[in-house]
């Protein structure tokens, strides 16, 4: 799916945008996720052998957020007509612009909820034929693919075939830090310039697919 410089760029913009929010969300929520379930999903271990239940409670509905924002990400991918990433970056845009409007309306849960959403609607935008696609708001697998694929690169394989798994780390990284620095203006206002750069990007690659 990286193969192309269209898909990369694309993969590396959404990778920042997943960095940028959970940045914000993991400040706000002292040390949970939006995006990265697997860190949740320690979390939630942690929190019940320490008998924690609240804190296992907040992070086990952020799990259960995520997975149901991804299950509507593939509904609109396997729905009818082709060309489906527009409307999922649309429909991302349009939770991310809710969660703002309901920070603004002092509702800071309910904008957690449709952030989380939003990151698990992501992962779909690389979904092919109801397949898993491809992890765009977490980069282990980025990581791991980047060792196997020096490896391979050492011993006669492409040469440069781990570069594109590495962009897409730094991507999460640099957007992560943008996220934190905006939050400590902005704090979850911060929101709108996520949901403002969906939006670009549903339009930029709907026109991309008329060309």
């Amino acid at each position: 799916m990286l193969a192309s410089r269209r898909n990369l760029a694309l993969a590396c913009a959404l990778s920042a945008l997943a960095g940028y929010v959970d940045g914000i969300g993991y400040l706000h929520l002292g040390g949970l996720f939006v995006s990265f379930m697997s860190g949740n999903s320690t979390r939630l271990g942690v929190s019940l052998a320490e008998r924690g239940w609240s804190n296992a409670a907040e992070a086990l509905g952020l799990i259960a957020l995520f997975v149901a924002g991804a299950a509507c990400g593939s509904l609109i991918v396997l729905g009818r007509g082709a060309n489906r990433q527009p409307w999922v970056l649309l429909v991302e845009a349009a939770l991310l612009a809710a969660a703002a409007l309901c920070y603004a309306s002092g509702f800071s849960n309910v904008a957690i909820a449709a952030i989380v959403l939003a990151m698990g609607l992501e992962n779909a935008v690389f979904q092919i034929d109801g397949g898993a696609g491809l992890g765009l708001t977490y980069v282990t697998g980025a990581l791991v693919k980047v060792g196997q694929l020096l490896a391979a690169a050492l011993t006669g394989g492409a040469r440069w075939g781990w570069l594109p798994n590495l962009l897409l780390w730094a991507a999460l990284v640099a957007g992560s830090v943008c996220g934190a620095m905006a939050y400590h203006w902005l704090n979850l206002a911060a929101v709108w310039f996520a949901a403002a750069f969906a939006l670009a990007l549903s339009g930029i690659v709907a026109a991309s697919i008329h060309l």
